[in-house]
């Protein structure tokens, strides 16, 4: 297995500077659709300005670079071991780069390393071996605004009178934006878990993330609600930071996990307009970034 810290690296670089076309894409979108001299479409053509600048002088597209968050798929008999120590080697120098901000912080005693690297979830870095001799890396930089509106619920949820079916989940997913208001930095994209156990549903929505903007979801009647959730959300009037306007949510994407009888939790994870992902596929010694 060849070493691939440089290219972990450039991975790391791109996310931070680089926003997704798809991304990119839906905020000019949003722009476009808010009044004119609105504070709401001044609010959208500062983050537009600042996603230009970020791209072209390489520097972070937010202050807070986030929590990174990897998924790992590799091929059979690759090290996991070593994976890790080169994807944390990566983040330290990327971190000594700035393209990283230091973020990782001792709960216990308060101490940021000032590297990045912290306990064995941060960097969070998950692994799963697949089929074929592709390496596959995405990364997402989870900013701390956007993770502090998430929200976790138990159905049946009487505050809400939300029950176990889809009608619930539309009212505590909508209860969750409402909630928000601007605090997650919005426009966001809202990932959704439908199922698992508490840890589980966490990890389904935010991996729903990594789905593109333009991505419908392979399950036709939750591509529907998909597309109902976000006109919902967007009725809501919170707007761009909160200013008001017509675009509150740039989309939505839903993962069903199966769950135990006497659970029914609903796991939605906000991710502010800063919606920062990126993927590497490494096959022999060439090494993309699509």
């Amino acid at each position: 297995m060849d070493d691939l810290t440089s290219a972990f690296l450039e991975l790391i670089r791109l996310t931070s500077t680089d926003l997704s076309p798809d991304v990119e894409e839906s905020l000019i979108l949003a722009r476009d659709q808010e009044a004119a001299g609105s504070a709401a479409k001044s609010a959208l053509e500062a983050v537009l300005q600042n996603v230009a600048l970020a791209r072209e002088q390489s520097t972070p597209i937010c202050q807070d670079t986030g929590t990174p968050i990897f998924y790992v798929q590799h091929p059979q008999g690759w090290s996991t071991r070593k994976l890790r120590e080169q994807i944390r080697s990566a983040v330290a120098a990327a971190t000594s780069l700035a393209y990283l901000r230091p973020n990782a912080v001792d709960a216990i005693s308060g101490i940021n390393s000032g590297n990045n690297l912290g306990d064995e979830a941060f960097p969070t870095i998950h692994f799963e071996e697949i089929e074929g001799e592709e390496l596959i890396v995405d990364l997402m930089l989870k900013g701390g605004g956007c993770e502090n509106v998430g929200a976790q619920y138990s159905l049946p949820d009487r505050r809400l009178a939300a029950g176990r079916d889809m009608e619930g989940v539309r009212k505590v997913v909508l209860d969750a934006v409402y909630k928000a208001q601007g605090k997650g930095c919005a426009p966001g994209v809202l990932g959704v878990a439908v199922g698992g156990d508490r840890g589980s549903s966490y990890y389904g929505s935010k991996e729903s993330l990594f789905r593109k903007l333009d991505e419908p979801n392979p399950d036709p009647d939750l591509d529907a609600f998909e597309e109902r959730l976000t006109e919902e959300a967007n009725r809501l009037g919170i707007g761009p930071m909160g200013f008001g306007g017509v675009t509150t949510v740039l989309g939505t994407k839903i993962k069903g996990m199966h769950r135990l009888p006497a659970s029914f939790f609903v796991s939605v994870s906000y991710m502010c307009w800063a919606h920062r992902r990126r993927r590497m596929v490494v096959h022999g010694s060439d090494i993309q970034y699509p």
